[in-house]
């Protein structure tokens, strides 16, 4: 029987002289150095994608608002070249995939490869003990991806601050959301925490599975339902929406709902009816109901409130929401992942031999 084959017993655990946790720092970055390497080659390359395109992207901006007038040729060719710039990144669906990659090739090895390949055996016999073996590795490597991430965020809020920024009176730019979906939580403190998620979830599918490319598979299918259930049907139940008359709702709000009343009671939700705006507003603009469609919107509530006595109401989360919103999901995820690796730690502890 070799050092390999033999069963890890975890009554032997106690008997074992501990190794300082600084040891097991020095460990865990000889065993993971790759997968750190790997983790800041992607995110360094990003970034300088980021810086170089966000240079450009921050000089048309400013070249566009300060043009004067906003309505001649020249000006409005700013404006189209400011609009017209990165779309493949303006709605950061390619950003989108790199906490779950983290998760996936940094989360889910860290025990699949060690059960997979039966090195956990060795490593429990230097006097670490199997607990402390596997807290010391999660929670330095969650540290490492997580500051490495919030860093990055930084970047990202950076770049993407020429879309989010006011209004300019001079300039027709038309100004997003904060609340835009695939660019939320890629801001701020939420992207950070969605890292430390996909890498404690890939860390649990590592131990169940006990290999490394179950592992992968499964924590890109998990990470992949939570956000789709987060940003479709949590993320909006927050905090309660604001509700009100006033049809001029900013541009920068998110729109949770749309509906009308008329003498008090229940008309009729979203746009109006063909037949209603035929009758009172048949000069009227015509469009969806949204933010890019505002002032149209606008436009037809007063004629409808004027000629109809309608009365359109609109639910919103405001702008200034958007910290609290970032610091409530920061806060659930990383509940979440300190339940995940715990959960982890204890099935090592259990189940691992």
């Amino acid at each position: 029987m070799t050092t390999l084959t033999v069963p890890a017993r975890p009554a032997q655990d106690a008997d074992l002289r501990p190794v300082p946790w600084r040891r097991m720092a020095w460990v865990t970055w000889r065993q993971h150095r790759l997968a750190l390497a790997g983790t800041a080659t992607l995110l360094g390359a990003l970034a300088a994608w980021l810086w170089l395109t966000g240079l450009q992207l921050h000089h048309a901006y400013a070249a566009a608002t300060a043009c004067h007038p906003a309505s001649s040729i020249a000006c409005i060719h700013l404006i189209n070249s400011f609009n017209a710039m990165d779309d493949f990144l303006a709605n950061g669906g390619i950003l989108q995939a790199v906490p779950v990659l983290i998760g996936a090739f940094v989360g889910a090895p860290v025990l699949a490869r060690e059960l997979e390949t039966g090195t956990f055996r060795y490593a429990w016999t230097q006097g670490l003990g199997r607990w402390r073996w596997t807290l010391a590795k999660l929670v330095l490597l969650a540290v490492a991806v997580t500051a490495a991430a919030e860093a990055f965020s930084v970047l990202v809020s950076w770049y993407f601050q020429p879309y989010f920024a006011a209004g300019n009176q001079n300039v027709s730019l038309s100004e997003m959301s904060p609340f835009f979906p695939g660019l939320f939580d890629l801001r701020g403190v939420a992207f950070a925490a969605w890292t430390l998620a996909a890498f404690a979830i890939g860390a649990l599918a590592g131990m169940l599975t006990r290999r490394v490319v179950p592992a992968i598979a499964a924590t890109l299918a998990v990470y992949a339902g939570l956000a789709f259930a987060v940003a479709g049907f949590l993320r909006q139940h927050y905090l309660t929406p604001l509700v009100t008359s006033n049809p001029n709702v900013p541009v920068s709000a998110w729109i949770m709902s749309q509906w009308w009343t008329r003498g008090g009671k229940f008309a009729f939700a979203g746009w109006p009816p063909a037949n209603i705006l035929q009758r009172f507003c048949p000069a009227g603009p015509s469009g969806p109901v949204g933010p890019g469609g505002m002032p149209k919107a606008a436009g037809i509530a007063e004629c409808l409130a004027q000629h109809g006595g309608y009365t359109q109401w609109t639910s919103y989360h405001p702008a200034s929401q958007f910290w609290a919103f970032q610091w409530i999901e920061a806060g659930w995820l990383l509940a979440l992942s300190v339940l995940l690796i715990a959960v982890t730690v204890w099935l090592v502890r259990r189940r691992a031999a």
